[in-house]
């Protein structure tokens, strides 16, 4: 596994300010994804790294980063985030989303929301209101709209390629399916990169030493109305602590809830001491794949080391330090 470590004389100090996204993991493909397909993925995630080291270098903290590196995921159709999400079984958008600050272990979440245009801002919102960790469906909507956050019909998420993905997972009777490997196996044949999309998240390590992680998704094509996976679940597929790490997920949802994957990895560090590498190797290869669990994370510790570790084909990631040119990945 690849770990993109902090130089020596920023773990010696402090470390230099970081940002590290993912757009969802599963079945890619080279042979059938185009140079210009491969660019737009790359040019995506270039620009949305450039938003959050922007906000970094402005010394702006982790949680402002990782909100606007998302809040942009969820505005842009390649992801299964916001406008671009997946329809469930009665052809319904339930969006969830969740962010959490290292510094305090503040935490917010919102679930099975059909009309907010940023999940991730309604999480926000409600870390900010502090009574509440997570809220779902329409009392989460209602807290969104008294926020002042912009609503939207539910057609706003609509787009034809996951309308078409739901109809081949229904025609062949799939159940449930992953973005990345349900569609590929409904059209037997690896994943074509113009109907990939994926989970979305971003973690970062801000000037002031601080961690923030945050997730958004529209969640499984077909799935039940109702079902929540392991994005807005804090310690399941969002977490942080300035003490270790901080963490965002993105696979089958149900085995992350299974093994609380985000906060096994802090817990590795914290009583194991082991290092992020390890901790997220572990998470990935060993207490995921043990179930059959499949995706990736991407993690940053308190010393900007950068971990993005996958048991699929690919993932789409990427990171930024501040100061340095934003490196963007599809495959291994």
């Amino acid at each position: 596994m690849t770990v993109f470590a902090a130089s020596s004389a920023a773990s010696a100090a402090s470390a230099a300010p970081v940002i590290a996204i993912h757009g969802g993991a599963g079945t890619l493909s080279r042979a059938h994804i185009s140079p210009e397909q491969e660019g737009a993925y790359h040019d995506a995630l270039q620009q949305v790294l450039l938003a959050g080291q922007a906000v970094l270098a402005q010394g702006g903290t982790a949680v402002d980063a990782v909100c606007e590196a998302v809040r942009l995921m969820e505005e842009c159709p390649l992801f299964n985030a916001g406008h671009g999400a997946v329809f469930t079984s009665e052809a319904t958008h339930e969006l969830d989303a969740a962010l959490m600050d290292g510094a305090t272990l503040a935490a917010g979440a919102v679930a099975g929301v059909a009309h907010v245009r940023n999940p991730v801002m309604a999480a926000r919102e409600v870390m900010r209101q502090g009574q509440h960790v997570l809220m779902a469906g329409v009392g989460a909507e209602r807290l969104a709209r008294e926020a002042g956050l912009q609503m939207v019909v539910p057609a706003y998420f609509s787009t034809a390629a996951r309308r078409a993905q739901l109809h081949a997972a229904r025609a062949s009777q799939s159940g449930a399916v992953l973005d990345h490997d349900g569609a590929a196996a409904l059209a037997q044949r690896p994943l074509a990169e113009d109907r990939k999309m994926g989970t979305v998240g971003a973690v970062a390590l801000d000037a002031r030493g601080h961690l923030a992680a945050a997730t958004s998704t529209g969640g499984m094509t077909n799935k039940r109305p109702g079902r929540v996976g392991d994005s807005p679940l804090i310690g399941a597929g969002t977490y942080a602590d300035d003490r270790t790490a901080a963490v965002s997920c993105t696979g089958h949802g149900e085995s992350f809830i299974r093994v609380a994957a985000a906060h096994d990895v802090c817990a590795r560090m914290a009583y194991g001491c082991q290092s992020l590498a390890q901790a997220t190797d572990d998470v990935v290869h060993g207490a995921l794949a043990a179930i059959g669990g499949t995706g990736g994370l991407i993690a940053v510790d308190r010393r900007g080391n950068v971990c993005l570790p996958f048991n699929t084909e690919g993932m789409y990631r990427g990171l930024a330090r501040v100061g340095e040119q934003p490196q963007t990945f599809i495959y291994r």
